[in-house]
């Protein structure tokens, strides 16, 4: 899967194994927000990829 690396400014090919996924949840005035991102460590560098719900449950990442 392909990410972005913001120190480098290039895109970065990660393996589908080093890949783990998170969801994060946040409060607002209208009630709860929640994002979905995938996260990966590239050179010494975290990397993290937003992506939409449908995109998320179907990688089969580990969740952290």
């Amino acid at each position: 899967m392909q990410f972005y690396n913001l120190k480098t400014r290039s895109h970065v090919d990660v393996p589908e194994s080093a890949i783990k996924k998170t969801k994060m949840v946040r409060k607002t005035k209208s009630g709860e927000q929640t994002r979905y991102a995938l996260m990966a460590e590239h050179g010494g560098a975290k990397l993290y990829k937003f992506v939409n719900e449908a995109t998320y449950k179907a990688t089969k990442a580990e969740e952290v």
